[in-house]
C-alpha cells in the first residue's frame, strides 16, 4: 500500500518538475544600452550633466530615447537630470516612465522610487516622498 502512493509522489514531483522548467520568465530590460552610439550618448549626457548644462544633457538623453526608446536606464537618467535641474514634476514622471520598462530590477526600481520620493519632497508634499521612499526600501529588502 505504501509502494503505490510512494510512486505517485515521486511521479508527482517529477511531473511538477517538469512543468515548472518549461515557464519561462519574462526576459529583463537590458538597462544598458544596446548600442554603442546609446552608450556614448549616455557618456556626453553625463559629462553635461556633471558640468551643469542641464539642457545639453536633456537633449542628448532624448537623442538616444529616439534609438533605444525602451531602455529603462536612460530615462532614469533623464529623470535625475531633471530632477538637479530642479524641475521635480518632470523627474517624477521620467522616472515613473523608466519604471514601465524596468521589468524585475529591483534596483533600478528602488533607485526610480528615490527620484520619485526626492521630487516629491521638494515639491512639498511629504506623504507622496515618504510613500515613495517606503517603496524603493521595500523593493531593497526584498
Amino acid at each position: 500500500m505504501i509502494k503505490p502512493v510512494r510512486r505517485a509522489v515521486f511521479f508527482g514531483l517529477i511531473l511538477a518538475s517538469l512543468v515548472s522548467g518549461c515557464a519561462m520568465q519574462p526576459p529583463t530590460p537590458a538597462t544598458t544600452p544596446q548600442n554603442p552610439a546609446v552608450a556614448e550618448l549616455l557618456a556626453a549626457a553625463s559629462a553635461e550633466t556633471s558640468a551643469g548644462r542641464f539642457p545639453q544633457a536633456i537633449a542628448v538623453l532624448e537623442r538616444a530615447l529616439r534609438i533605444e526608446p525602451r531602455n529603462p536606464l536612460l530615462w532614469q537618467e533623464l529623470a535625475r537630470v531633471y530632477l538637479q535641474r530642479g524641475d521635480y514634476r518632470q523627474a517624477e514622471q521620467m522616472a515613473a516612465r523608466s519604471n514601465s520598462w524596468v521589468g524585475s530590477n529591483r534596483s533600478l526600481l528602488a533607485e526610480n522610487w528615490r527620484i520619485i520620493g526626492a521630487a516629491r519632497e521638494q515639491r512639498g508634499d511629504p506623504t507622496g516622498a515618504r510613500a515613495a521612499f517606503e517603496r524603493a526600501a521595500q523593493l531593497e529588502h526584498l
